[in-house]
Order: C-alpha cells, then sequence, then structure tokens
C-alpha cells in the first residue's frame, strides 16, 4: 500500500458528487468492463468486513455496496464477456462526478518492486527489512491512516500508556536492533526506502526461492515527502520531480541520501505473505490488480467503490488516455484528496518505470450503488 508522490501534500478539501449518465463517462464504452469486475468481485469477502473498521473521517462501505459486491462474486462464473461485465455495472450504479475547488486531481502510481535480499546478514546484505514489533499499537484502523495521516497513526505501547515510537533515524541508528524483528536483508538503504514507500516486494533469494512481503504497519510518524524536501531545499526543481528522479537524486548523492530520507520519520514494519499469495495486498485485504487498484483519500471515498479515472494526458500503453474503471482497494499516507490517486501498475521493472513516470492531471466519477446513490 503506497505511501504516495514524493511531491503530494495534505489537503483538506469539500466536495460534492454529482450524478452524471454514463454517456458523460470519457472512453467508457471501450474499457476493459470484465477487468473492472472481476477485481470488484474479489473485493466481497473483504468488505463484509470493512464497515467494522472504519471510523473516524473514514468512509464506510454502505450495505448497499457490499450487496453489489456480493452480487457481482455469486455472478462470477456466469460474467464472462466485457459486454455482461458492463451491463452489470450501468444496472448496480450511478456515475457521480466528483467536484471540489482545487483545479484538478493528481494522479500517481505504485508498483511492486523485486528485489533480491538474503534471510541473514551477510555479504553485501546489511539493510535490514523489520516485522511489525510486538509493542506496536494501533491507534486508527489500517484503513483510516490515509484520512487520518496528519495524526499518529501507531506508537509504543507502555506499562503506563502508549508513547511515541521510534522515528526512522532512531531504528536506522539501531533501536530495534537485538529485538530478533529482522524479516530480510536487502543490499541497497535507497531500495529499502523504496519498498517503504511501495509498501510491498517480491523478494529473491539467492537459492531461487522467492516470497511476498507486504505492509504491517508503520511506527506512526506522520509522512514526509522527501522530494518535497528536496525541492524547498532547492536541491531539485519542482517539474523535474517525480517518484523515478527521486530515486536517481539519491543514488546519485550517496552522502546525503541518508540525511534526506531520515527527513521522513515514517517508518514501515512488513510480514510475509502465504507462499500461494499471487498479488500484494491493499488496505481492504484483497489482492492488488494490475491497472484496475486504487488507492484513494478514505475520507472522501469507500475501500471497495468503482471509480472510473480518466486522465487524458497519461498514456501508459500506447497512444489510449487512461480512462478506465478501478477499484478502491488502497490507501496511502500521502494520498489526499477527493481526486488524488495512486495506480497500481503490476509487479517488476516495466511497473516501475510506469509507476514512477506517473504524475498526470484526471478526474473521478465514483459509481455509488443505485440503492444508495
Amino acid at each position: 500500500m503506497p505511501l504516495g508522490a514524493p511531491t503530494s501534500e495534505p489537503v483538506s478539501l469539500a466536495a460534492a458528487f454529482s450524478p452524471v449518465p454514463f454517456a458523460e463517462l470519457p472512453g467508457w464504452g471501450d474499457d476493459d468492463h470484465l477487468a473492472a469486475f472481476q477485481a470488484f468481485a474479489r473485493s466481497a469477502p473483504a468488505l463484509r468486513e470493512a464497515g467494522e473498521r472504519a471510523s473516524g473521517k473514514t468512509k464506510a462501505a454502505n450495505a448497499a455496496l457490499v450487496a453489489a459486491a456480493e452480487l457481482a462474486l455469486s455472478k462470477a462464473d456466469a460474467i464472462t464477456t466485457r459486454d455482461a461485465a458492463r451491463a452489470f455495472f450501468e444496472q448496480m450504479f450511478v456515475p457521480h462526478r466528483v467536484e471540489h475547488k482545487s483545479t484538478a486531481g493528481l494522479l500517481t502510481g505504485y508498483y511492486e518492486p523485486v528485489l533480491d535480499a538474503s534471510r541473514e546478514a551477510s555479504g553485501a546484505f546489511r539493510v535490514p527489512i523489520y516485522r511489525r514489533p510486538p509493542d506496536l499499537v494501533n491507534l486508527v484502523g489500517e484503513a483510516e491512516r490515509g484520512a487520518l495521516a496528519d495524526a499518529p497513526t501507531h506508537a509504543r505501547k507502555t506499562a503506563s500508556g502508549v508513547e511515541p515510537y521510534a522515528t526512522r533515524a532512531e531504528i536506522e541508528a539501531g533501536a530495534l536492533a537485538g529485538e530478533g524483528l529482522e524479516l530480510v536483508w536487502l543490499e541497497d538503504p535507497v531500495d529499502a526506502f523504496f519498498l517503504h514507500v511501495q509498501g510491498s516486494g517480491r523478494i529473491r533469494f539467492a537459492d531461487g526461492e522467492s516470497i511476498r512481503i507486504t505492509y504491517d504497519g508503520k511506527n506512526g510518524h506522520p509522512y514526509t515527502s522527501i522530494g518535497r524536501y528536496l525541492i524547498d531545499t532547492g536541491a531539485m526543481a519542482a517539474e523535474e520531480m517525480s517518484l523515478d528522479a527521486l530515486k536517481v537524486w539519491l543514488t546519485a548523492h550517496p552522502e546525503s541520501a541518508r540525511r534526506v530520507m531520515q527527513q521522513n520519520k515514517s517508518f514501515v514494519f512488513f510480514r510475509e505473505l502465504d507462499g500461494d499469495a499471487d498479488a500484494p495486498l491493499g488496505a481492504l485485504g484483497t489482492g492488488l490488480s494490475d491497472g484496475r487498484s486504487l488507492a484513494v483519500d478514505t475520507g472522501y471515498h469507500a475501500l471497495g467503490t468503482p471509480i472510473y479515472v480518466a486522465a487524458p494526458t497519461l498514456k501508459p500503453w500506447g497512444e489510449r488516455s487512461f480512462e478506465q474503471l478501478m477499484i478502491a482497494q488502497d490507501v496511502g499516507s500521502a494520498i489526499r484528496g477527493p481526486e488524488r490517486g495512486d495506480i497500481y501498475f503490476g509487479s517488476g521493472e516495466d511497473a516501475g518505470r510506469l509507476a514512477g513516470s506517473t504524475k498526470h492531471p484526471g478526474r473521478f466519477f465514483v459509481l455509488l450503488p443505485r440503492d444508495a446513490a
């Protein structure tokens, strides 16, 4: 689950949702509705529990959305064509244009990096990726941490209550050393930092074994954009900033990279997924789907909601603009606002290139169940 683009800033906007006909959705007729339908149907089991986890500013999945997802799951064997999937969405939902005072929405991308690692510290593998500490407690639900990212989200449990957890700098200086929490060891601290940003990874070992690891909590400190830090300090120009450009800068300035990365006090912990996991997990608890899973601000959108995204200038797969139906299945500490989204592009280098180069304006059309619209 992504921590977001390097230049994102917290926002708080009033938003309105105005119904529109499907004909107003750019490119609606050309989309692969079946891919979106399959992602939506897979959300059904997790949606049954999502309402119980939501509180505070987080939008909960309502009964109509849960019912629509469960109906999709029950029809998964029967709906096998794009036309049938399109008919399902048009029968069950009403599109709503998201309206707010900001000039435009913003889309970025994230992916699952594939990294070489070791189970033990050895040779070049000296950068630890940590499991969740046993004294780490949640102050908010995991689905809420994007909407409540300005406040502490996790803390350290003590005999007298809770206290702030160690910062990134303190952890890297050895705050967790000797606790036996090392899950795997990487070679490159920049790779480790971006694994935290992406929130999941596929790990390869020298013996040919591979595993998936996924987000399992964070130290609770608010996310700080190091991309914004480099812009504000004059090290990089705003128009040059992207996830790719940030990684290039850190790699080219090893003497400064550690200090810059430690400006972000937030630190992520991981767990190993079951061996049969075929995709990383999002905050909804559902496996992510390439190009169909979207990280959103749950202060505005319930996890599990279908959202049609229109980004005319984003063309990741050729000449066709990115205009397709996605499912809100994830959150991120820097994903803030009613039209702020992070697109999951998949696993590996190609997906990483797409994610790293994505920073485009876009519009959201939220599909609300007809029974609740």
